[in-house]
This record gives C-alpha cells, sequence and structure tokens, in this order.
C-alpha cells in the first residue's frame, strides 16, 4: 500500500484503501500497523486533524483491529 509523508510526532507516513477499508500506519518507531474495516472518513478526518496522534488515541487505537505488519511485508512509505 501506499502512504503519505505526513507531519506528526508519532505518524511518519499514512495510506488507506478505500475497497478493502484498511488504514495502514507507519509510526516514527518504524512499525507499520494495519487497521481494519476503517470508514474512508475517519481516514479523511485523521489527515485533516491538528494533531493526528491525539485524533489516534480517540478515535481509532481502541476502535479498530490491528495487524502489526513484520517489516518483510512492509511497503513503500512514499
Amino acid at each position: 500500500m501506499r502512504r503519505k509523508a505526513v507531519e506528526s510526532r508519532t505518524m511518519k507516513s499514512v495510506g488507506y484503501e478505500s475497497k478493502s477499508r484498511i488504514l495502514e500506519i507507519e509510526f516514527t518507531s518504524g512499525e507499520v500497523y494495519q487497521y481494519v474495516d476503517v470508514p474512508e472518513m475517519v481516514h479523511k478526518k485523521l489527515l485533516q486533524a491538528k494533531s493526528k496522534g491525539q485524533y489516534f488515541n480517540s478515535d481509532i487505537r481502541d476502535d479498530y483491529t490491528c495487524i502489526r505488519l513484520d517489516a518483510r511485508r512492509r511497503g513503500t512509505s512514499w
């Protein structure tokens, strides 16, 4: 999945696939997670959020199932 760089202290890049409703986030730690069954509006709100980390913590982290991607499965960041 292609991700776009974002300005954030906690995230490096964010990607979204509308067909599968998967949100992919690369954190500044280098870890990449995919969040399952995420509505496109949540992705848009994340990109528009003044504090992406705060939006993630309040509206994504505990609300969607996530999968940590192993380094071999990671795609290009941006």
